[in-house]
């Protein structure tokens, strides 16, 4: 086997400062985006019954967030192409962050239908805005670890933010001569950071290698040709740089198949997991505490398997592998009734599904250069997305047909099952060494 140490690569330690000093900027950006959109999860744990929301406006409400996403999604990438990733992002950010604190002051379904939509709006191209800001900096070779450290935002923003709602949700107190509940108290308050780090982005996040002031000009340059090379890509891997080049090739389009089922996993699970867990006797202080803990565990099984995805030089494997196990981990919660065994099957779920996530992302960035990644990224993500409106969708049906949550959890083991396979067949009919695309 190849050696594929990157330990003697003169880029390394140059990357390994890039990332010290861009991705804990883009962590809390992530952060902060994740938890504007997940923490209407635990605000249901209350908010239902204030406002008479049973479990399918719930279900509704939550996942029509992505369909402003998705109808966003392309518009605002090539914008960020268009303007530069700094003030787009920042543009991003402002604007979710007031949509976000707007929420706590739904009054009904119509109004956080409405508002759950233009979030989605509001916060459409952030992701693959990120994404594609990364293939700016990193080298394919050394993509999937950063990526990961990147993606581990998303279940930091659970860890960070699930203790933290469990506990404004016991908040009651006036603003502005108006007593609010723990729910709408948690909603304003978790939309302030957005705003802030809106600021945060203009200063701290250089366009491309060479605006950065921390970088010598030898420095900049080994980037840029590291970067180069990438360009002149794999003999097995033709690479796409034009819109319209993108928008015919069948592969950007069979990559939907799986990130769409990871996503139906990931949210069909997050965004009912507060739910499911305060139904098993706990309170909304203590839900929060274990609603974390399968997030600490994603978040190790993100950045392991990035690490050890670009170690070995292998991604389709460790991406259909963790979909397969967090299959099993959805399918075991289903078997198993013990709550506690039920929290170590949320465990590795949460484990298997962001882990695979975190590596997908190496596959469609290792076929697109150019415009082609700004808006194929952008495309893959906005369809893939769709996920997040029919996973809460599906359980909040189930729910309402069956009164557990059974059903709609084999449901999403099903699509995580699916995503496996289907990133196998991926593997070996676009990135296999006996077939030349």
């Amino acid at each position: 086997m190849t050696d594929r140490s990157i330990t003697a690569d003169p880029a390394e330690p140059i990357l390994r400062r890039a990332a010290w000093r861009l991705i804990p900027v883009m962590c809390l950006m992530y952060v902060a985006s994740f938890l504007d959109r997940v923490n209407i999860g635990f605000a249901a744990l209350t908010m239902n019954k204030d406002l008479g929301f049973d479990p399918q406006v719930y279900g509704l409400g939550a996942g029509i967030f992505f369909w402003g996403y998705f109808f966003f999604e392309i518009p605002s990438n090539l914008m960020l192409e268009k303007v530069g990733a700094r003030l787009w992002m920042c543009r991003i950010m402002l604007t979710w962050g007031l949509v976000s604190m707007a929420t706590a002051f739904v009054q009904g379904p119509v109004s956080f239908y409405v508002l759950r939509f233009l979030l989605g709006a509001a916060e459409a191209g952030i992701y693959p805005g990120m994404i594609l800001y990364m293939t700016y900096w990193f080298p394919q070779g050394t993509r999937a670890r950063f990526i990961a450290m990147f993606l581990a935002a998303v279940p930091a923003a659970s860890v960070i933010g699930a203790p933290l709602s469990g506990w404004l949700l016991g908040i009651e107190a006036p603003l502005l001569g108006h007593n609010l509940h723990g729910w709408q108290w948690m909603l304003l308050l978790e939309g302030l950071p957005s705003l802030v780090l809106a600021a945060v982005v203009l200063w701290m996040l250089p366009e491309k290698p060479s605006h950065a002031k921390w970088l010598s000009e030898a420095e900049k340059a080994i980037i840029i040709a590291r970067l180069a090379a990438d360009k002149a890509a794999d003999a097995s891997v033709k690479a796409m740089h034009g819109f319209w080049e993108m928008l015919t090739d069948k592969r950007i389009w069979i990559f939907i198949i799986p990130d769409f089922s990871i996503v139906i996993g990931l949210y069909g699970m997050g965004l009912w997991m507060p739910q499911m867990v305060k139904g098993m006797g706990f309170t909304n202080l203590e839900t929060g505490f274990i609603v974390a803990l399968p997030y600490v565990v994603a978040m190790i099984g993100m950045v392991a398997l990035g690490i050890s995805s670009d170690r070995s030089g292998e991604r389709i494997w460790h991406v259909a592998g963790a979909a397969l196990v967090a299959a099993l981990g959805l399918a075991g919660a289903v078997l198993v009734h013990n709550p506690y065994a039920v929290i170590g099957c949320f465990c590795v779920a949460a484990f298997g599904i962001y882990g695979a996530l975190a590596v997908f992302w190496t596959l469609p960035t290792a076929i697109l250069r150019g415009v082609a990644a700004a808006a194929g990224l952008a495309l893959l993500n906005s369809f893939s997305n769709l996920g997040g409106f029919f996973g809460p969708t599906i359980m909040g049906f189930f729910l309402g047909q069956t009164g557990d949550y059974q059903r709609g959890m084999l449901v999403l083991a099903g699509f995580m099952l699916l995503s496996g396979v289907s990133v196998i067949l991926i593997g070996r009919a676009f990135f296999g060494a006996e077939r030349k695309i």
